[in-house]
């Protein structure tokens, strides 16, 4: 009688146990705070005519994405699918302005001694003094050319070249604070 009154106390603790943890909410997490992995972003919309993304603002050079929470993630309150939208993410993109790579590469080629590629650039005062002075002795040519073709100079108002988006284009890699360094593993320490 005492086993049947001691199994009927351990059953009853556990039902109460399971209800409590049915109770009790999980913290309402924000669908931006989800980690990579759990979440699969748009690609940009491109514009055929600049090759870049849509909608690229000036300033921040960032483009707005939706992004799709990966099935049964809850987030924001609601159990997503993976193809609803959960939130926007802004993503960085090239800001053009109409100079073409091609363009500017061509013409510092052919007329960079007269200083036409500073003047499509953007630069006049370098372009006058180009066209003054024969291109710098045909030196400042060879090296417009060189900082042209490297993408190491670029038109005056900060734009980038209008190069196909799947085109020959540099990207710089600095290391700031967002940049993740790998320590080193020293074997034998």
């Amino acid at each position: 009688m005492a086993n049947l009154f001691n199994t009927q106390w351990f059953v009853l603790i556990v039902l109460v146990l399971v209800k409590l943890t049915e109770s009790v909410d999980e913290p309402e997490i924000d669908c931006k705070d989800l980690l990579m992995g759990q979440y699969l972003c748009d690609d940009p919309k491109i514009d055929p005519e600049t090759q870049q993304a849509r909608n690229c603002s000036q300033e921040t050079r960032t483009v707005q994405v939706a992004c799709r929470p990966a099935p049964k993630i809850v987030c924001s309150g609601q159990t997503h699918n993976g193809t609803t939208i959960g939130f926007y993410k802004n993503v960085p993109c090239k800001w053009v302005n109409g100079a073409s790579f091609e363009t500017a590469l061509l013409l510092s080629v052919f007329l960079g001694m007269f200083g036409i590629d500073r003047f499509y650039l953007g630069y006049p005062a370098i372009g006058l003094v180009k066209f003054g002075t024969l291109g710098f002795m045909f030196l400042g040519q060879l090296v417009d050319i060189l900082l042209i073709a490297t993408q190491m100079l670029g038109p005056a108002d900060g734009s980038n070249y209008l190069i196909d988006y799947f085109g020959a284009v540099l990207s710089r890699v600095v290391v700031d604070n967002t940049t993740y360094i790998k320590p080193q593993q020293y074997d034998g320490y």
